[in-house]
C-alpha cells in the first residue's frame, strides 16, 4: 500500500505529469487528471440524497502538498460546488483527454415531432460528453429507440426491435466473441417518446429487457438515467410537464446535408379528441417563445437550410404568452373556426400562430415555411389571407377530417360537423384557389354503421385531397373511448373499409395532379431521382407534390449568360409535362429563387376548380 501511494505521489509531482485516469468504488467515480503540477478532480456522479448537490474533489481546496508528501485521505475529501465551479474545472481538461462515454444508436418511429425530439435528444446527450453516433446497433454502448403510441401496429414495431436489442445485450459475450458485435460492453437500452409514458411499468418488468425509460418532457434527464444504470438501478423519469419546451435547446441534426429541418415551437394538445392518447402522452399544450424559435431558424438558415417545417400536435394553436403581462384582447386571430368549437379554454393570450409566420416569413423571405399538425378549429381569417400574400409560406394545408359523418366526428368530440368542414374547404379555397389540402381518417371507429362509412367515402370524393393518410382504428387505453365506448367494429370489417377509402381517395387524387400539366412550378431540388440517379433530379413543388427533371444545364438568375446544371438545394423552374397520379415530372427551365419567381407576372394558376 505504502509503495502504491509512493508511486501516486511521485505521479503527483513529476513536472512533466500529464494524464487522466478514474477511481471507481461502489458509489463514486472520481475523475483525476493532472496537467503540470496542477491537480483536478471532479466526481462524475451525483450526490445520491440529493440530485442537486454536486460533489467535487479539489487539492486547491486544502492545504498544499509538499513535493515529499504522500497525499492522504483529507486530500480527497469532497467539498460542494457551484455549478460554474464544475464547468471551470471540466474546461481545464483538454477534449482530447477525456475519454469517450459510449457511442448511440438511434431510431425513430412515429411523426415528425419524433424526429425533432431525437435530435433535441442527441444534443442533450453531446453537451454530456456523448458525441459519437453509430449506424448500426451492434456498434452502440447505447441505443435509443423513440417510440410512438397512436397505433397498435407502431408499438408492436417497437417490440420486435426491442427484442433484437435485448439479444445483442443478453448474449454480447457471445456475440462479441463472434464479431456481431463490436460495442465494448452490453448495450444499454433506453426508450423515449409517447410508448414510454404509455407503458413505463409493462417495459420495465419485461425481462430486464429495457434499462431506461423517459418520457418526451423529460429529455434532459437523460445523462442522470444512463448513470443510474451503472449503479445497478432502472432509470425511470416519465412525469409530464407544463413548462418544458426545449426552446434553449439547440437540436443536432440527424440529416447534416439536408436542405429542410424540422423545428418544433409547441408541445402537447389540449383537444382531447376521444380516440386520441396524445395528451395523456405528451401532456398539456406550451408554446416556444417566439424569439427562440426565430433564432433556430436563424441558424438553419446560415447552415444552407431552405425549407422549415413548423411543428406541433396542434401547431395552429400556438399562443406565445411568455412575455406577456397582462392578458391580450381577443381580437380575430383568436376566433375559431365558423361552426366549430373547443372544450379547451385559453387562459392567458398571447401571440398567435399568424404572428408567428408574419416574423419568419419576413426576416427570413428565401426560406420556405411550411407546418404540420393543425386543428381544423384553429384556421382563422387572418391566417389564411396571410398564407394567401406571403410567397414563401407554402399553399399547403393539413386539413384532418378523421370522418366524414357527423355523428361520428361527435363520438370522437372532435368539436365540429361534415358541414362546417366543408364549409371550411370552401372558405379556404375561395382565398387561397391553388392550396393543396391533405388529410387523415379513420376507419371503424366505435360503433361507426355502414351509413357513416359512407358519408366519409362522399366527403373524400367531395373535397379532392392531394394526399391522405388512412388508418383502422386502433383503441388505446387511457382515451375517452376506452372509458365510454366498445370497440365493437370486427376487424375484417374496419379493414374492408379501409379498401374502400383508399380507392375513393385514388379515384380523385389524380385530378390534383394532372390539373398541374402544363404550369411553371418552384420545386426545391432534394437530390438525385433514385431512379434515374445519374440523370434526373427530384423536389419538391409549394403544394408537396414531388416532380422529378433532367439534370440538365440551365439558366442561372444570377448569371444569365451562362448555364448551369442545378443541385441540391437550389430552387429551379419546372415546366410540369407530365403526370403519374402520385408524382409530377417535367423539363428545367432555370435556376432562380422565391423572390425573383414570384416577382414574375401571369404564372398559370394550376387548381382552383374544387369545392
Amino acid at each position: 500500500m505504502a509503495s502504491s501511494l509512493s508511486s501516486l505521489s511521485h505521479l503527483f509531482h513529476h513536472p512533466n505529469s500529464a494524464f487522466l485516469t478514474k477511481l471507481r468504488r461502489c458509489c463514486c467515480c472520481i475523475n483525476i487528471c493532472f496537467i503540470s503540477n496542477k491537480i483536478h478532480l471532479s466526481s462524475s456522479r451525483s450526490n445520491r440524497l440529493n440530485p442537486g448537490f454536486n460533489r467535487s474533489f479539489s487539492h486547491q481546496s486544502h492545504s498544499p502538498l509538499i513535493s515529499n508528501e504522500v497525499p492522504s485521505l483529507r486530500h480527497f475529501m469532497g467539498r460542494p460546488v457551484s455549478t460554474s465551479d464544475t464547468h471551470q474545472q471540466i474546461d481545464s481538461i483538454s477534449a482530447s483527454e477525456v475519454l469517450s462515454k459510449g457511442r448511440i444508436y438511434h431510431e425513430t418511429y412515429g411523426c415528425q415531432m419524433n424526429v425533432n425530439d431525437m435530435e433535441i435528444v442527441l444534443s442533450i446527450m453531446k453537451n454530456a460528453g456523448f458525441s459519437e453516433t453509430v449506424e448500426v446497433p451492434e456498434s452502440a454502448e447505447i441505443i435509443f429507440i423513440n417510440t410512438c403510441a397512436i397505433r397498435d401496429n407502431a408499438e408492436q414495431k417497437v417490440w420486435q426491435r426491442l427484442n433484437y436489442f435485448w439479444f445483442l445485450k443478453r448474449e454480447w459475450k457471445i456475440n462479441f466473441a463472434s464479431g456481431r458485435s463490436q460495442s465494448v460492453h452490453p448495450p444499454k437500452i433506453v426508450v423515449l417518446g409517447c410508448m414510454a409514458e404509455r407503458l413505463k411499468d409493462k417495459i420495465l418488468d419485461a425481462d430486464k429487457m429495457v434499462d431506461v425509460v423517459c418520457g418526451p418532457d423529460a429529455y434532459r434527464d437523460l445523462p442522470r438515467l444512463l448513470e443510474e444504470v451503472d449503479y445497478g438501478q432502472k432509470g425511470i423519469n416519465t412525469l409530464l410537464s407544463l413548462e418544458e419546451t426545449y426552446a434553449d435547446i439547440n437540436p443536432v441534426r440527424i440529416s447534416k446535408n439536408s436542405i429542410s429541418a424540422f423545428v418544433s415551437i409547441m408541445r402537447g394538445c389540449n383537444n382531447m379528441c376521444s380516440f386520441c392518447i396524445v395528451p395523456f402522452t405528451r401532456g398539456r399544450e406550451r408554446s416556444r417563445p417566439v424569439d427562440s424559435i426565430v433564432k433556430e431558424v436563424g441558424e438553419l438558415w446560415k447552415e444552407g437550410v431552405k425549407e422549415v417545417m413548423l411543428l406541433g400536435q396542434n401547431v395552429n394553436s400556438y399562443n406565445d404568452a411568455s412575455g406577456i403581462e397582462k392578458d391580450v384582447e381577443p381580437g380575430d386571430n383568436w376566433r375559431l373556426s365558423e361552426g366549430f368549437s373547443s372544450i379547451s379554454k385559453v387562459k392567458k393570450m398571447g401571440l398567435r400562430f399568424s404572428d408567428l409566420l408574419e416574423r419568419l416569413s419576413t426576416e427570413y423571405s428565401e426560406m420556405r415555411f411550411r407546418y404540420t399538425s393543425p386543428h381544423p378549429k384553429d384556421f382563422p381569417t387572418d391566417l389564411l389571407y396571410l398564407m394567401r400574400d406571403r410567397y414563401n409560406i407554402c399553399k399547403s394545408i393539413h386539413l384532418p377530417a378523421q370522418t366524414g359523418s357527423s355523428s361520428v366526428l361527435e363520438r370522437m368530440r372532435r368539436g365540429y360537423t361534415r358541414e362546417a368542414y366543408l364549409d371550411l374547404v370552401q372558405k379556404i379555397r375561395s382565398i387561397i384557389p391553388d392550396v393543396g389540402i391533405s388529410s387523415d381518417f379513420i376507419c371503424g371507429f366505435c360503433g361507426e354503421t355502414e351509413e357513416e362509412h359512407a358519408d366519409t367515402l362522399s366527403l373524400v370524393r367531395a373535397v379532392g385531397y392531394d394526399m391522405a393518410y388512412m388508418f383502422a382504428y386502433s383503441m388505446r387505453e387511457k382515451t375517452h373511448a376506452h372509458r365510454n365506448y366498445v370497440d365493437d367494429v370486427p376487424d375484417d370489417v374496419k379493414q374492408r373499409r379501409l379498401t374502400e377509402l383508399i380507392e375513393a381517395f385514388r379515384e380523385t387524387t389524380g385530378q390534383c395532379f394532372d390539373c398541374q400539366v402544363g404550369t411553371i412550378q418552384l420545386v426545391l431540388v432534394e437530390g438525385p431521382n433514385r431512379r434515374a440517379p445519374d440523370t434526373e433530379l427530384i423536389g419538391k413543388t409549394d403544394r408537396g407534390h414531388r416532380v422529378s427533371f433532367s439534370n440538365i444545364p440551365v439558366p442561372h438568375f444570377e448569371h444569365n449568360d451562362k448555364r448551369y446544371n442545378p443541385k441540391v438545394g437550389d430552387y429551379v423552374e419546372v415546366r410540369i409535362l407530365k403526370s403519374s397520379r402520385a408524382s409530377l415530372s417535367g423539363e428545367a427551365l432555370a435556376v432562380t429563387n422565391l423572390s425573383s419567381f414570384y416577382n414574375k407576372v401571369d404564372l398559370p394558376v394550376a387548381c382552383g376548380n374544387r369545392i
